[in-house]
């Protein structure tokens, strides 16, 4: 299919941001085939308010935690392994200060390496999300221009008859009446 055809050929004047003078026309030319256009849709989804990009970026919390869950077993399996090694220690070692340390540091290690990740996986979100924009933003989809409107076929022959005039009273010598 041709660019200059169809649905993806001129487009019919948009006065709604552009000022066209009077006497021309506004045209667009849509520099995408259709695959084209498609795959520029289709990247636009991936840069949406509603995408997963836009979301991790946002900080939605629900974008964590398919990642987060491996991490979250292995801290569960880690701390069944502080509470067997203190449970091997003896009677009452599990309700020791001791233990209460170690599962406090486990925790709170845990909290940093996660929060730690998750703003490493916002700031990449959010640099993903700027890299794609202005690849995209920076694409030309339509080349823009104005086109002179023609004349009414009366105005052109009365254009083409002065002119027709003037050139036989300069032959004449007449141009003094009609200069």
């Amino acid at each position: 299919m041709s660019s200059l055809s169809g649905g993806y050929g001129f487009q019919g004047p948009s006065t709604q941001n552009n000022r066209i003078p009077k006497g021309y026309s506004y045209g667009q030319l849509n520099n995408y085939t259709p695959q084209q256009q498609q795959l520029s849709n289709q990247q636009f989804g991936y840069v949406g308010p509603e995408s997963y990009l836009s979301k991790l970026a946002g900080g939605d919390q629900s974008q964590f935690a398919q990642s987060e869950a491996p991490a979250l077993r292995q801290f569960s399996e880690m701390q069944g392994n502080i509470a067997s090694r203190f449970s091997g220690m003896g009677s009452g070692a599990r309700n020791s200060s001791g233990f209460q340390n170690t599962q406090n540091s486990a925790a709170s290690n845990f909290s940093q390496q996660l929060q730690s990740q998750r703003m490493g996986y916002r700031n990449q979100a959010m640099q993903d999300l700027m890299s794609m924009s202005n690849r995209i933003l920076g694409q030309k989809q339509y080349d823009q221009f104005l086109t002179e409107k023609s004349k009414p076929w009366w105005q052109e022959a009365a254009t083409g008859l002065g002119q027709g005039l003037s050139q036989g009273a300069s032959k004449l010598g007449l141009s003094s009446f009609f200069g």
